[in-house]
């Protein structure tokens, strides 16, 4: 069968109104695109963001009447009218969808894969991680400096902590890597949902991975107890969490740092001295990712 694809333009604050719209009509699905190549980063808890500038997909079946879903539809629009019709051939859409994500690799021997795809190569660490509500699948230059600068550590038996940890892709990567145990935390529930959700997806065993909530990391963390610990959040809390983070650091443990772009550098450095002396140690256009190990003493 056939489909009648509206494809419209519109403002964020317009997309209730043309989402209603849409549906009254016979939208039997709607989605939102970026129009903008605006990034959306770190949404808060409970919150699903959109982009400034939308493109908006109403799906219809076949037979709708084109020619008065176009009526409608300039009324809608009205005066700019900046929408158009297409016809789409059936297709199996669970396919198209997944035509959009293959395997990325980080490193000579790290691989993150969709579920569906065969890893290139076996004898690899594979992450097998679907896009979702994926809080992090690796295509996002902060999670892809952490994975790369993670890849190039002696990660064996070690104790790693990921504090924000979305959708988990550090820790698993770590556990394959050779650490003997994880703790994730993070304040959002789906994040906790999807952290969990990805370690069953990867065969990794509840007594290595613990993922939990900020309220309850004191039964899991205490002083000098971590020898790597990640954060790819955000500068502001960053800084704000720098004596907690150097607290969990065994001295000599490695610390990862991500989330943060080159101006805000100095800044967040500055919170960890003088326990840890930062250093940038990769960077993608503006972000940056920063590392360095507790003092000894």
């Amino acid at each position: 069968m056939a489909w009648i694809q509206v494809r419209a333009r519109a403002p964020k604050t317009l997309h209730e109104t043309i989402e209603d719209h849409l549906l009254e009509l016979g939208a039997v699905s709607i989605t939102f695109q970026d129009g903008a190549d605006q990034p959306v980063l770190e949404p808060g808890v409970g919150e699903t963001p959109l982009w400034d500038n939308l493109v908006i997909l109403g799906l219809f079946t076949a037979d709708t009447p084109s020619e008065s879903l176009r009526s409608h539809l300039q009324h809608v629009f009205a005066p700019s009218g900046q929408f158009d019709i297409e016809i789409l051939e059936d297709r199996v859409w669970e396919r198209e969808w997944e035509k959009h994500y293959q395997p990325i690799q980080f490193a000579d021997n790290l691989w993150i894969c969709p579920s569906w795809c065969t890893p290139p190569d076996p004898a690899a660490v594979n992450l097998l991680l679907d896009p979702g509500l994926a809080f992090g699948t690796g295509t996002h230059p902060s999670t892809a400096m952490c994975l790369k600068q993670l890849a190039q550590q002696e990660l064996k038996d070690q104790m790693t902590v990921d504090y924000g940890c979305g959708s988990g892709i550090l820790g698993i990567a770590m556990l394959k890597m050779g650490a003997s145990r994880f703790v994730g935390i993070d304040n959002d529930p789906q994040a906790l949902v999807a952290t969990a959700d990805n370690a069953r997806r990867n065969s990794i065993a509840s007594s290595e991975f613990i993922v939990v909530g900020p309220e309850q990391e004191d039964q899991h963390l205490g002083p000098a107890c971590a020898d790597t610990l990640v954060a790819n959040i955000l500068a502001e809390p960053l800084m704000m969490l720098a004596p907690k983070l150097v607290e969990f650091l065994k001295p000599d443990g490695l610390l990862v740092l991500a989330g943060l772009i080159e101006s805000q550098v100095p800044a967040v450095s500055e919170h960890y001295l003088p326990a840890v002396e930062l250093h940038i140690a990769d960077q993608t256009d503006e972000w940056v990712c920063l590392i360095g190990r507790k003092r000894k003493h």
